[in-house]
């Protein structure tokens, strides 16, 4: 069956762009604050929504996205605001995927989580630490709720290990372009490209790229090989940088315009 994320690739193909893939934890810096963020950041131009889980020990991100997540939990942030947030977002316009460490998930209960996103208006869910092989009871659940499976490959990955993963996913692979934690760079990494070579080399399944981008120029190299441009941090400072809610707000909006820009490939 065809999901609203088949939907926009299908779409952004024939537009020949790359999809704007745009990432914000919920309840950061409070949970109306981060879905009038949401709403700015698709207002810019953001076509897929990754709303973060706060999770206490995110092993994979860097000190931005921390920051955000511990401001967040800080403010009282539970599982269940992260469904509000993921039905304002959907209601926004934009497909919306929840990103999280799979304890969370596990703990809430992974039929129930799947069940909530589903009914809240979510299209699937991101899970960096959860490998294939160690999905079932995920893989179930989300056949049973309609939900896409994103994994992500690395360029770690061993061409076995690829293929099995890129196999299972649903939606699209994530493609992690740069080792280490997450986090945005002054240029973008000659890796992804070569990784997203690779999955094409195994599946036809659109391939997003994420870690690194923070403007306009860098989303259009992206954008010239991946089929989406995935943004987290740069986005995420623009909220903890800014003076008052107003200016944080203009900054999401005005950077997600310049990374939309970015993401056309004429």
């Amino acid at each position: 069956m065809s999901s609203d994320i088949d939907a926009l690739f299908e779409r952004t193909r024939a537009e020949d762009r790359a999809a704007l893939v745009g990432y914000l934890p919920a309840g950061f810096p409070t949970k109306e604050l981060s879905i009038k963020a949401i709403e700015a950041m698709v207002e810019g131009g953001v076509d897929l929504v990754e709303v973060g889980l706060p999770y206490s020990d995110p092993v994979m991100d860097g000190p931005v996205i921390q920051a955000a997540a511990e401001q967040a939990l800080a403010a009282g942030s539970r599982t269940t605001d992260v469904f509000d947030v993921v039905r304002a977002s959907a209601a926004a316009g934009a497909p919306t995927v929840v990103m999280s460490y799979w304890n969370p998930v596990d703990r809430y209960g992974v039929d129930r989580f799947s069940a909530d996103l589903a009914a809240a208006g979510g299209s699937g869910l991101i899970t960096p630490d959860l490998i294939p092989d160690e999905a079932a009871e995920w893989i179930a659940a989300s056949n049973a709720h309609d939900l896409d499976r994103i994994f992500l490959v690395a360029p770690s990955s061993t061409d076995d290990r690829l293929a099995m993963t890129v196999d299972a996913a649903s939606g699209f692979v994530y493609a992690t372009a740069v080792m280490g934690v997450t986090g945005a760079r002054e240029q973008t990494s000659s890796l992804g490209e070569e990784l997203v070579a690779r999955v094409r080399s195994v599946s036809g399944k659109p391939v997003g790229v994420g870690l690194g981008v923070s403007n306009g120029q860098q989303a259009h190299e992206i954008a010239a090989y991946a089929d989406a441009v995935i943004v987290g941090s740069a986005l995420v400072r623009c909220l903890l940088e800014a003076a008052d809610e107003s200016s944080g707000l203009d900054a999401i909006r005005a950077l997600a315009q310049d990374l939309r820009k970015g993401v056309e490939r004429n």
